[in-house]
């Protein structure tokens, strides 16, 4: 157990003590070991949390959670059977286990099948300071919601409605614990303030936001400035038009440019590899991106959004490149997809620990200045991209650059491409690094791309 799960667990807000975790952890794998269970493995979890979010200086909703749930798998032989229960009751938890011994029973056999190999577990635990917890009553929830949305309103006199403001806080807790005799687990908070307005002018309705998220209240952006944000936003898209069909350069503001990375993550990823749906196979150790950009995955940042001492199996996690110097160094591979490829777990499973993208000094502006004239992304629109050929095609919205400024505002266009020439044609990422989320990067400028307009 990580020193973050372990300290003050007489806590009385989570459902129950960490102790009863970890005690319902051994009983689940005590009762498949007796039902006939070669192995097993389980998490056991909780959360908190409290949402209020108000609409026109008004509340509209109020909502609490309190939950708590079991998860497990077990494995007779090579045969894998999978059931989850969220009540916590010794009869509760034996049913749950025989389900999954039954489904496993009848399961064709599968070489790859089993738990993380015994060597790969995490030995030690660092904290990781994931865990902050905020003790917002709900008053003062409606507090900030109504500053947010107020600061937003107040940006133009064009904003005419709101969706209103949202002020979230939440706190979760979780075991894994395996037959292998590995049992880890922490404690992690995630708050966040977001604000949505509209804004009305002759040329239409046009809306957008702002949001801030972080592991510690005292990291969140004030409400104040999430909602000037989200009324500025929204105030600059107002006159928006369509383009001409044209070629021209694109830049992905830093809110948009980590949807690229996640692209990227699925198409090295073992389930799409192994099922050869992707269209990066054997591409490692292969130049798939421009030679200035580089990509880590640094999964113990403290206060990291994805930060974890070990992954979903307990496979140790640890820092590594995972593109150098556009040279694809390594996959993100749990311990299943691993054995189907003939490789060894990178400790993803259950996905990808904080991906860092390099970056040079320019800023947004500067970046305007090099591409000179083309199309500044600010919001894209459905998925529209083929993982098997990496064909890419989104709605998209923005504002289209003259003269290395913004010009005007554009929608209802659509952007296309493929992303293996994109990643190759990657000309600058900027130093305006989002870290709301669990991807770095900031705005990435992207050489040619197709803009379909009118």
């Amino acid at each position: 157990m990580t020193a973050a799960a372990a300290r003050d667990t007489r806590d009385t807000h989570f459902p129950l003590p960490t102790d009863e975790l970890a005690r319902v952890a051994e009983a689940v794998l005590a009762a498949a070991k007796a039902g006939g269970a070669t192995a097993a493995e389980t998490d056991v979890s909780q959360a908190v949390g409290q949402s209020v979010t108000v609409r026109k200086g008004e509340v509209e909703t109020v909502a609490y959670n309190r939950d708590k749930s079991i998860s497990l798998t077990v494995y007779v032989g090579q045969r894998r059977g999978h059931s989850s229960t969220a009540d916590f009751a010794p009869d509760a938890v034996r049913a749950a286990v025989d389900k999954a011994l039954a489904i496993a029973r009848f399961t064709a056999e599968d070489p790859a099948a089993g738990l993380a190999d015994p060597d790969r577990l995490a030995k030690t635990f660092p904290d990781l300071d994931l865990y902050h917890p905020w003790g917002l009553s709900v008053d003062a929830a409606i507090e900030l919601g109504r500053e947010a949305e107020a600061a937003a309103l107040a940006v133009d006199s064009r904003l005419t409605n709101t969706e209103g403001a949202t002020v979230g806080r939440g706190e979760a807790e979780f075991i894994y614990a395996n037959s292998l005799g590995f049992a880890g687990g922490f404690r992690s908070s995630r708050h966040h303030i977001d604000c949505a307005v509209i804004g009305e002018d002759d040329a239409g309705m046009q809306r957008d936001f702002w949001y801030t998220a972080a592991r510690a209240p005292g990291d969140l952006e004030a409400a104040a400035a999430v909602g000037r944000r989200a009324g500025e936003r929204t105030v600059r898209r107002l006159g928006a038009r369509p383009l001409e069909t044209l070629e021209c350069p694109v830049l992905f503001d830093a809110t948009e440019a980590g949807d690229l990375l996640g692209f990227f993550v699925g198409a090295v990823s073992g389930g799409a590899l192994y099922r050869k749906s992707s269209f990066l196979l054997d591409s490692l150790g292969k130049q798939v991106f421009a030679p200035h950009l580089s990509i880590r995955e640094e999964p113990h940042l403290p206060r990291g959004r994805a930060s974890t001492p070990f992954d979903n199996e307990g496979v140790a996690t640890m820092p590594r490149d995972v593109v150098k110097d556009g040279v694809v160094a390594g996959y993100f591979l749990g311990s299943y997809s691993a054995r189907k490829l003939g490789m060894v777990t990178t400790g993803n499973a259950g996905g990808s620990h904080n991906l860092v993208v390099s970056h040079g000094d320019e800023d947004l502006p500067a970046l305007l200045r090099r591409m000179g004239r083309g199309l500044l992304v600010t919001e894209q629109l459905g998925q529209g991209v083929n993982p098997v050929t990496g064909d890419f095609s989104r709605g998209a919205a923005g504002f289209w650059v003259e003269d290395g400024v913004i010009a005007y505002p554009v929608e209802e266009i659509t952007i296309a491409g493929n992303l293996n020439d994109m990643f190759r044609d990657i000309v600058a990422v900027g130093n305006d690094v989002d870290r709301r989320g669990s991807r770095h990067t900031g705005s990435i400028l992207v050489g040619r791309m197709t803009v379909a307009g009118r």
